[in-house]
């Protein structure tokens, strides 16, 4: 149950902006942003997936290009046999294939950006669908784009600005998201989350801020000192 929050300037040439949100399982392990894929994706930096090896945010710096993956609810048939890592979707992303067809995965909206601009291309199990941003503030979490039945995205996209020039352009996306916490982690309302209550061991770790212009992409991270509890973020 992640959130990202997309900004898509109106001025071409102006950076493509966003602040990716992590809900997870704290007892799954990860590694933190860098390279962690050497030989097969020289370059490419990411937050890695112990588990499975796939990255939950991947970007290569120097091409300019940013993607992350959310999960979301799916109709995939069980019927027995084993589905690929949603991870790995990612990474594919990041070298250039997009996802088509029925992906042997799980449900999930991949959200990517590069300095032309940014899309959500979205598989709930029936078919793959793509959504080009327009310019604007977007949020993306469990289920469509900017989607009015989702409780955070409701109450919180307009508290998103569009972001202002200079390399801490996203110190006032973390004052909003500051401010969404007094709601408690386990309102539905809630991106900072403690998803336990809904049936989910997951609960927010981390987040990383994306900027992608011509020149390339910019990713920072920062850990929550406690999952599932806010804490002023200092992202590197």
């Amino acid at each position: 149950m992640c959130t990202v929050i997309v900004h898509v300037p109106e001025v071409a040439g102006d950076p493509v902006r966003l602040l990716a949100v992590r809900d997870e399982d704290p007892g799954r392990a990860w590694d933190a942003l860098g390279e962690s894929w050497p030989e097969a994706y020289p370059g490419v930096i990411g937050v890695r997936d112990r588990r499975a090896g796939g990255a939950w945010l991947a970007a290569d710096p120097a091409a300019g290009r940013v993607a992350v993956i959310l999960n979301r609810a799916d109709q995939i048939p069980d019927d027995g046999a084993p589905l690929d890592s949603r991870g790995h979707v990612v990474l594919d992303a990041i070298a250039g294939t997009r996802p088509s067809g029925s992906p042997r995965t799980h449900g999930f909206n991949l959200v990517e950006a590069d300095a032309q601009g940014a899309r959500v291309i979205m598989w709930d199990g029936d078919g793959v669908r793509t959504v080009a941003l327009e310019s604007g503030i977007h949020m993306i979490a469990h289920d469509d784009v900017d989607d009015p039945a989702t409780a955070r995205i409701t109450a919180w996209r307009s508290a998103f600005a569009a972001p202002g020039p200079g390399e801490r352009w996203y110190e006032p996306w973390l004052d909003t998201l500051e401010r969404t916490s007094a709601v408690g982690p386990v309102d539905d309302r809630a991106i900072v989350r403690d998803n336990r209550p809904f049936g989910y061991p997951t609960l927010t770790l981390l987040a990383c801020a994306a900027s992608i212009d011509a020149a390339g992409a910019r990713v920072l991270y920062g850990e929550f000192d406690e999952p599932g509890a806010w804490n002023r973020l200092s992202l590197r």
